[in-house]
C-alpha cells in the first residue's frame, strides 16, 4: 500500500510521521514530480501536475473540510475525493460561532467601546426569544452549530439544499434562489454562513438576500470568502440594514493591507481560524477510511462531483 503526500504550504513531515505510525505496514512518500504512482494521496492544494501524474489513485484525501478549490481541477474519473467530515472541527466551529452570536446579542462590542473611553454604560437587555438565528448550511459543522446555539435558548432556523430534520431547529430547504431560502432568511437577527462553495452558492450573501434579514441584523461568515459580496455588505452596514459582521474568511487571504474590512468599526476580522485542522484526529480518520476502502466498505465524506461537496 503506497500513500503519497502533496501538501502545498504545509509541512509534510508531521503528517508523514503520523500516518506511518497509524499504518506501519504502508509505504509513504512526499510527492515529487515524476514519482511512481501511489494508491492513495493525502493532499492540500495540490498542483495540476500532481493530479495528472497520479491519475490512477483510488482516493484523494483532502486535509480540510472545504474542497471547492480541489474540485476546480482536473481529477481522473474513478478517483474518489474525500473530505474531512469532522476531525475535531465541529466543536471548534461551535465555539467560534456561539461566541460571535453571544457577543452580538449581549452588545459586548458596545460595552468594550464604552470602557475604552472610561464610560460605565447600561444597555437594556434584549429578548432572547426575538433573536432568531439562522444557520445557512446544515452539514456536519452547520448541524453542530445549530445544536450548540440551542443550549443558549436561541430560536434557531436552518437551511439546506435537501430536507433535514434536527430536533428543536426550524428546518427549511430548496434551491439557493427559491422560496424556501427566502422564508428562512425573513426577519433573522443573526445569519451564519456555513455553506460549501459551489457555483450556486457563490455570492449568496448579497444585497437582495441580506436585505431580507431583520433591520440591524448581524452576519457571520465562516465558510468561504466568495460567498460574500463585499461591496453589498459595506453598503448595508452604512445604511443601518446590518449592524455588524463577523468575518473569518475572505476572497483574498491573507486579507490585503488597506482593505476596508481591517479598520471598519462594525466588522470583526479573524484570520481564517474558526475551525483549524487537527492533525492527530485527521490522521486517525483518514487511515480509518483508507482501511475501510481496502476492505471494500463504504465511507463517509465522499464528494459528489456534480454537487461539488
Amino acid at each position: 500500500m503506497h500513500i503519497t503526500l502533496c501538501l502545498t504550504d504545509t509541512k509534510p513531515e508531521p503528517w508523514l510521521a503520523g500516518l506511518q505510525a497509524a499504518w506501519p505496514e504502508a509505504t509513504l512518500s512526499v510527492w515529487q514530480p515524476g514519482a511512481p504512482p501511489a494508491d492513495y494521496a493525502v493532499v492540500w492544494a495540490p498542483p495540476q501536475q500532481f493530479l495528472d501524474e497520479q491519475s490512477g489513485l483510488k482516493a484523494l484525501f483532502n486535509i480540510g473540510a472545504g474542497v471547492d478549490a480541489l474540485m476546480q481541477k482536473r481529477i481522473a474519473p474513478g478517483t474518489l475525493v474525500v473530505r474531512l467530515d469532522d476531525a475535531g472541527m465541529s466543536v471548534q466551529m461551535a465555539e467560534f460561532v456561539t461566541h460571535a452570536v453571544i457577543r452580538h446579542f449581549r452588545e459586548l462590542d458596545g460595552y468594550q467601546a464604552d470602557v475604552a473611553q472610561g464610560r460605565w454604560s447600561y444597555r437594556k437587555p434584549r429578548s432572547r426569544a426575538a433573536c432568531q438565528v439562522g444557520v445557512l448550511g446544515l452539514g456536519v459543522l452547520g448541524e453542530r452549530v445549530a445544536r450548540a446555539l440551542q443550549v443558549f435558548e436561541f430560536p434557531v432556523r436552518g437551511f439546506s439544499r435537501s430536507p433535514k430534520q434536527i430536533e428543536g431547529v426550524a428546518c427549511y430547504s430548496g434551491a439557493m434562489d427559491g422560496a424556501g431560502l427566502h422564508d428562512f432568511l425573513a426577519g433573522l437577527q443573526v445569519l451564519i454562513c456555513l455553506l460549501p462553495l459551489t457555483p450556486e452558492t457563490e455570492n449568496i450573501l448579497n444585497r437582495d438576500n441580506l436585505s431580507r434579514l431583520a433591520r440591524g441584523a448581524h452576519v457571520i461568515n465562516v465558510a468561504r470568502g466568495a460567498h460574500l459580496v463585499e461591496a453589498d455588505l459595506l453598503d448595508l452596514l452604512a445604511s443601518g440594514q446590518l449592524s455588524g459582521a463577523t468575518l473569518d474568511v475572505f476572497r483574498t487571504e491573507p486579507l490585503p493591507a488597506g482593505h476596508p474590512f481591517w479598520q471598519h468599526p462594525q466588522i470583526t476580522v479573524t484570520p481564517h481560524t474558526s475551525a483549524r485542522t487537527l492533525r492527530e484526529e485527521s490522521i486517525a480518520q483518514i487511515v480509518g477510511k483508507m482501511r475501510a476502502l481496502q476492505r471494500g466498505e463504504p465511507i463517509a465524506g465522499v464528494v459528489d462531483p456534480v454537487r461539488g461537496y
